[in-house]
């Protein structure tokens, strides 16, 4: 068994074709407003990737996960949750709108991501 703890294993596969194909599948099945904008979900999958990096070094971000818990999804989710405040005055109301739902779509669907248990 590898040492190396959940967010470091997923560090390493954000860097693979698999994890674009992900964020791409979450943008699609839970509707986000911005799933068709291939350099959105590029920018998406990079920011994701500096979480899962941040996550790695140990500093946690996203409560109620340890650092070291912090998984793919979770940093994908996060990444989208500060965009939404970043572009909340460029956006219209109607985008971010949509975006913040889509946020509660993942955080319901997969509880288990984020250390929640239901």
């Amino acid at each position: 068994m590898s040492d190396e703890t959940i967010a470091q294993r997923c560090l390493n596969l954000a860097g693979l074709f698999e994890a674009e194909v992900l964020v791409e599948l979450m943008l699609r099945f839970w509707h986000h407003p911005m799933a068709d904008e291939y350099d959105y979900r590029n920018d998406l999958l990079e920011k994701a990737n500096q979480v899962l990096e941040r996550a790695a070094d140990g500093i946690a971000v996203i409560e109620p996960l340890k650092a070291a818990d912090t998984n793919l999804i979770a940093a994908i989710w996060y990444a989208e949750s500060t965009g939404v405040l970043n572009d909340e005055p460029e956006q219209s109301v109607e985008t971010i709108t949509a975006r913040k739902q889509w946020l509660a779509k993942v955080r319901t669907s997969v509880p288990s991501c984020f250390g929640e248990i239901h």
